[in-house]
């Protein structure tokens, strides 16, 4: 392959691996603990966007166990993002083999 057809394709790679990269960060997902007691969303960056605390957990006035839900709830989301960023990275990755 000679330099100028490598550096076209290096550039579409890098294109294509910015578009994932977008659609990825688009991913959210909410998961739960203790019944929907605690709730977080978490999106495909792992960042926590929301944190719910129902009226029900805080009518326990027990910080520790409100504590343990929330770490659950923000490591169920966490799961779910993995998953969903997993099966988008393959969808779009299977997209990108098609087109080439």
């Amino acid at each position: 392959m000679n330099p100028f057809e490598l550096m076209k394709t290096m550039g579409s790679i890098q294109s294509q691996m910015k578009t994932i990269k977008e659609e990825l960060s688009k991913i959210t997902a909410t998961g739960s603990a203790g019944a929907g007691l605690v709730e977080a969303t978490v999106n495909g960056e792992f960042m926590v966007q929301k944190i719910t605390i129902s009226d029900s957990a805080m009518a326990m006035n027990d910080k520790g166990a409100i504590e343990v839900l929330t770490a659950s709830a923000i490591n169920d989301a966490i799961n779910k993002v993995k998953e969903k960023t997993e099966e988008r990275s393959r969808e779009l990755l299977q997209e990108i083999q098609r087109k080439n």
